[in-house]
C-alpha cells in the first residue's frame, strides 16, 4: 500500500504547480511512485588542500596517507566488529607504521562505558545557559578525559535531533531547538572538545528526529512489520536554514567527523545520501574532515563510499556478524575497478587529517586504558570472540575538578519559570522536599543500563548518549546540607504516593514545600514503561502532575522543581497562586542536588528556556510518527511544516507578543528565551551600526582533479590474508580469502559489480569538477560570514540584587518568512544594582539571507528587515528597521 502522505499527495513534481498546495506547507521532490526524492549528486568531493585551517592537516595527511598499502587504507576506513577491541568503536590497526586503531567513544555528555570519568549536564541544560563560555570549556573538559582514557574520537556533540516535535527521545542530546543558537554551541562545544586533543563529532547528520522506525530491525522488535527505516521528508530550503545550519557552523568552526544517521531522507538512506553527504557537506559545506556512519547505519558498500562515507562503524553489516559491507569487500572493490583508488585515498586522508589537526601524532598515542564492555580489571580484550586475556582496564581517574564547571553549568541552565517572591530562599524556617525525583535510585545511580530507567532522581536520559555517574548529589542530600547549614527544620518524603504522610508535613505551618518530579526519554533501543525512546505524551512521569496539584491545593508556598528532557504540559497548575515558584532543572548531572541548591538559594543566576513550554501537545504543531503509515515499507513522516517549528510556529499562530498566554489559547506559556532572573533589567538605546557592504559573489571555477596516491596494485594475490597473523573469530579485515575470486564477506549485492553496472553516472569521475556557488570554505561561503551591521543596546539593572541576564537579538526576514528568527544573544553575568552593560551583536550576511532553491545559494531577499532586542522571544521592547 502506497503512503498517502501530504507530501505524497501534494509536493512538487515535475507537472505540478504551487497553486494547489496550502500556504505554509513546504514542497519536496517527489519520485514517480508519490513518495519524497533525494536527488544524486557525484562524484564526492575530495579534500581540498588550501581550505582554511586545513591546511597543515593534509599535508600531514599526505605524507602519512601516501605510505600505505591499500589493506591498509582500508583498515582505517573500516571498524574491526562489535565488541571486537575495547572501545565503542575501533577502526583497523597500521602495526608497520606503529599505529594502533582509532578508538572511538560515546558520547555527548561525557564517556560511556567507562569509569573514574564525570557525567555532565545534558546537551539541552547545558543550552540553557545560553553561555558560550560554558559550551567551550565543557567542551575541553570532555575532550580532556577522553584523551586521557586513549580515546581518539568522542561521538559528540549533538545536534540532531535539533527537536521539530517535544516529543522526540533524544532530543535532549541538542542544545536548543533553534538552528542559529544550537550552531553556536555546536561549534563551540567541538572546538573545545579538539582543545582537549581528541576528534570531535558532530551528530546525527541529518533529520534524526524520532526514535520510532529509525531502525527497522529495531523496530520489528516492537512488532512493527517493516522492512525499511523511516524516511524524514524535508524540502530543500527547510534542510539548509533548519536542520543543516547548525553542522554548517561546526563545520566553520574545523570539527573533524561528523555521524551520518540512521533514518533515510527523501526515501535515500542517511549514510548513502549523495545529496546531503556528497551535495550539501562535502561541497556546499567544504567540509574536510570524514564522515562516520552512525552504529549499523551503512545499508551497501560501493554505493555508500560513492555517497561519500568515509568510515564505517562498528564495522560489520549487523552486530557480531562478522561480515562487512566493507573490509575485504572494499579492498576487492579497489582493486575490481569498481571504487576508485582516489575515493580510498580520500577517506584515508580525511580521517588522518582530522586525527593530525586535533595534535595527534602516530608515535605518541596514548594507551587505551579501559574497556567498555567489562569493569573488571581482566578480560578478554577481543570480548566477542574471547580472545587475549589481559588487563583491560587501569581505573584511571580523569574526573579532576571537573564537577566545578558541572555544578555551574548545570546551575545556569536551570530556568527560572515562575516566582512571585519565595525565592531566592533566604534560610526558610522548615524546608519539606517531596517527591521520587529528589532522592536516589535505590539500586544505584549506574544500576540501569545505559540509565533506561527512571528509579529515583533524573540527572540524565537514557541511550548511547548517557555516562556513567562517578558519583551523584541528590536534591534530597544538597537541600539537607543547606537546611542544616542554615539551622532550617528538614524532613524529605522520596515517594509520589506517601499521601497521607506528606500532608501531615505539608500541613504545618511555616513549611515550604519543594516539589521534584520528572519526564524521561531517550534512545529506541530501550523501552521504559512503553516509551520507545520517545515519549508517549508530555505529562510528568509517576503521577507527578497529580503530586503537584495534590501539595499545592494545601500548601500556600509550593515550589516545584522539574527535571525533565524537555517541555511538559503545565496547564492545568502552573497558574495556582499557591505555587509560588517553578524551577526547570533540565538534566543537571552529577552535580544535580548541589546545582538545584544554588539556584534555590540564589548562589547562581539562572539561564533561559531553549525551548518553548506549550498549553497543549497539540499547540507545537507538529508531532512524531507513531504507526506506520506505508505498509510494510519506509514508513514516511513529512516535515511539512517546514521553517515552522517550536517558537518559530507558536509566533505564527499568535504574533502579537502584548497579550498574556491565558487569553490567547495559541500562545506559549512560557516562551523560547524566557527565564526570570534574581532582578529586573531595562532595556534602552538601540543602536544600528551599517558596515559596508561588498557585493555577495556566488563561487566559481573548479576543484583540483581528485588526488591519487599510488601504492596500488591489481594483482589480488597481494590482498590475501597473511599467513602470519592469527584470524580472530568475528574481526573484520581488509584482506581477501582467496586470490581467485575475494571473499565474499556480507551479503551486499553489490558485491563483485564494477562500476558500471550500478553506480550512478560520474560517481567514479576524478576529474576537476565545477564549484557550488553557494561554496568556497569550510561553513560554505566565506562572505556569508561579512558581517553587515552591529546592534548595541543598553541593559540596565533597575532591581535591588546582583543577576545575570540574557540579551537576545531576533530579526524578522519579511515575506512569508517567520515572524522573527533569533540571530544574537549573550550572558552577562554580576551585574550590579543600577550598572548598565552594553550588549553588542553582529549581524552577518547569513543571519539575513533565505536558501533560494532555484539559484542553490543564500539570497537577502527584497523583504523589508526588522530587529528586535529584549529578553525573550516574545518579551522585545526594542526594535528598528534595517536600511538594506
Amino acid at each position: 500500500m502506497k503512503t498517502t502522505s501530504l507530501v505524497a499527495a501534494l509536493l512538487l513534481s515535475a507537472a505540478g504547480t504551487d497553486a494547489a498546495i496550502p500556504a505554509g506547507v513546504a514542497k519536496v521532490a517527489a519520485r514517480e511512485d508519490g513518495l519524497a526524492f533525494s536527488p544524486p549528486h557525484y562524484p564526492s568531493p575530495w579534500m581540498n588542500p588550501e581550505a582554511p585551517g586545513w591546511e597543515d592537516a593534509y599535508a600531514k595527511a599526505k605524507e602519512f596517507v601516501s605510505q600505505l598499502t591499500l589493506p591498509e587504507k582500508v583498515n582505517l576506513t573500516t571498524g574491526v566488529g562489535w565488541m571486537s577491541e575495547r572501545c565503542v568503536g575501533n577502526a583497523g590497526s597500521i602495526p608497520r607504521l606503529g599505529m594502533r586503531g582509532l578508538c572511538m567513544q560515546d558520547g555527548p555528555l561525557g564517556l560511556r562505558l567507562s569509569d573514574y570519568n564525570s557525567a555532565f549536564p545534558g546537551g539541552i541544560t547545558a543550552g540553557a545557559s545560553w553561555s558560550r563560555k560554558l559550551w567551550r570549556q565543557r567542551g575541553l573538559l570532555m575532550g580532556t578525559e577522553a584523551n586521557e582514557k586513549g580515546i581518539d574520537v568522542l561521538l559528540g556533540p549533538a545536534s540532531g535531533p535539533l527537536g521539530r516535535a517535544p516529543t522526540g527521545g533524544r532530543n535532549w542530546e541538542g542544545f536548543s531547538v533553534d538552528p542559529y543558537m544550537s550552531g553556536i554551541a555546536l561549534a563551540e562545544t567541538s572546538v573545545g572538545i579538539q582543545e582537549g586533543g581528541v576528534v570531535a563529532t558532530a551528530k546525527h547528520y541529518v533529520g534524526n528526529e524520532q526514535e520510532h522506525f529509525r531502525q527497522s530491525p529495531e523496530a520489528r522488535g516492537y512488532g512493527y512489520n517493516i522492512t525499511d527505516s523511516i524516511s524524514s521528508n524535508i524540502d530543500d530550503k527547510t534542510l539548509h536554514e533548519l536542520y543543516v545550519w547548525p553542522f554548517a557552523d561546526a563545520v566553520k568552526a574545523g570539527v573533524g567527523a561528523i555521524m551520518c544517521s540512521y533514518q533515510q531522507v527523501n526515501n535515500s538512506y542517511g549514510c548513502q545520501n549523495s545529496k546531503l553527504i556528497n551535495g550539501i557537506l562535502k561541497e556546499e559545506l567544504g567540509f574536510q574532515g570524514f564522515v562516520m556512519s552512525d552504529w549499523q547505519a551503512q545499508h551497501a558498500g560501493a554505493a555508500t563510499a560513492a555517497a561519500g562515507l568515509d568510515m564505517s562503524m562498528p564495522g560489520d553489516t549487523s552486530f557480531n556478524s562478522g561480515l562487512s559491507f566493507w573490509g575485504a569487500n572494499l579492498t576487492l572493490a579497489v582493486v575490481n575497478g569498481t571504487v576508485p583508488e582516489w575515493r580510498v585515498d580520500d577517506m584515508a586522508m580525511r580521517i588522518m587529517a582530522a586525527f593530525f589537526k586535533v595534535g595527534r601524532t602516530v608515535d605518541s598515542m596514548p594507551d587505551i586504558n579501559f574497556s567498555s564492555w567489562s569493569r573488571d580489571t581482566f578480560g578478554y580484550v577481543q570480548m566477542a570472540a574471547k580472545e587475549n586475556w589481559e588487563q583491560i582496564n587501569f581505573g584511571v581517574d580523569v574526573v579532576g575538578d571537573h564537577g566545578l564547571h558541572i555544578r555551574e553549568a548545570a546551575a545556569k541552565g536551570s530556568v527560572l519559570l515562575k516566582n512571585s517572591g519565595s525565592l531566592p530562599l533566604k534560610k526558610p524556617k522548615f524546608v519539606a522536599v517531596i517527591g521520587e525525583d529528589a532522592g536516589g535510585n535505590p539500586a544505584g545511580p549506574n544500576s540501569c543500563n545505559d540509565r533506561g530507567c527512571d528509579n529515583g532522581t533524573l540527572a540524565i536520559g537514557w541511550g548511547s548518549g548517557t555516562s556513567q555517574f562517578p558519583y551523584l548529589i541528590t536534591p534530597d542530600q544538597a537541600l539537607q546540607f543547606q537546611a542544616h547549614a542554615d539551622g532550617s527544620r528538614y524532613e524529605s518524603i522520596l515517594n509520589n504516593n506517601q499521601w497521607q504522610a506528606t500532608l501531615q508535613v505539608i500541613s504545618q505551618p511555616n513549611v515550604t514545600a519543594i516539589v521534584f518530579a520528572n519526564a524521561n526519554a531517550g534512545e529506541g533501543y530501550i523501552n521504559v514503561d512503553g516509551n520507545e525512546g520517545d515519549r508517549k505524551n508530555l505529562t510528568l512521569w509517576k503521577e507527578g502532575d497529580d503530586l503537584i496539584k495534590n501539595i499545592s491545593s494545601v500548601c500556600p508556598n509550593t515550589i516545584v522543581v522539574l527535571h525533565t528532557v524537555g517541555p511538559v504540559i503545565l496547564t492545568e497548575w502552573y497558574d495556582n497562586p499557591n505555587i509560588t515558584a517553578i524551577v526547570w532543572a533540565g538534566l543537571p548531572g552529577q552535580e544535580s542536588g548541589n546545582a538545584i541548591a544554588d539556584i534555590l538559594y540564589g548562589k547562581t543566576s539562572p539561564g533561559r528556556s531553549p525551548f518553548t513550554w506549550g498549553r497543549t501537545r497539540e499547540s507545537y504543531g507538529t508531532d512524531l510518527l507513531y504507526e506506520p503509515n506505508n505498509g510494510q515499507g519506509a514508513p514516511q513522516q513529512d516535515f511539512a511544516e517546514g521553517v515552522f517549528i517550536d517558537y518559530r510556529h507558536f509566533d505564527r499562530k499568535s504574533p502579537s507578543t502584548t497579550g498574556k498566554a491565558a487569553n490567547d489559547s495559541n500562545a506559549p506559556i512560557y516562551e523560547f528565551g524566557f527565564g526570570l532572573s534574581w532582578s529586573t533589567f531595562e532595556y534602552t538605546n538601540l543602536e544600528i551600526q551599517t558596515h559596508t557592504d561588498t557585493p555577495y559573489e556566488p563561487t566559481s571555477g573548479e576543484t583540483i582533479a581528485a588526488p591519487e596516491l599510488g601504492n596500488f596494485s591489481t594483482d589480488l594475490s597481494e590482498y590475501t590474508f597473511p599467513s602470519n597473523i592469527r584470524y580472530i573469530y568475528q574481526f573484520i579485515y581488509p584482506w581477501l580469502n582467496t586470490s581467485s575470486s575475494g571473499r565474499e564477506a556480507s551479503a551486499d549485492p553489490e558485491y563483485g559489480q564494477t562500476a558500471e553496472q550500478f553506480l550512478p553516472p560520474n560517481a567514479n569521475d576524478g576529474s576537476p569538477q565545477p564549484k557550488s556557488p553557494a561554496s568556497g570554505a569550510p561553513g560554505g561561503n566565506p562572505q556569508l560570514w561579512d558581517v553587515l551591521y552591529t546592534v548595541s543596546a543598553t541593559i540596565t539593572n533597575t532591581g535591588d540584587a546582583t543577576s545575570d541576564e540574557i540579551p537576545q537579538l531576533y530579526v524578522s526576514l519579511g515575506g512569508d518568512e517567520p515572524v522573527r528568527v533569533l540571530r544574537g544573544f549573550e550572558r552577562l553575568e554580576s551585574i550590579a544594582p543600577g550598572q548598565s552593560f552594553i550588549f553588542t551583536a553582529d549581524i552577518t550576511r547569513r543571519d539575513l539571507s533565505n536558501w533560494d532553491v532555484a539559484s542553490q545559494n543564500w539570497v537577502i531577499t527584497k523583504h523589508e528587515k526588522k530587529v528586535y532586542v529584549g529578553s525573550s522571544s516574545r518579551n522585545l521592547p526594542l526594535s528598528a528597521v534595517l536600511e538594506i
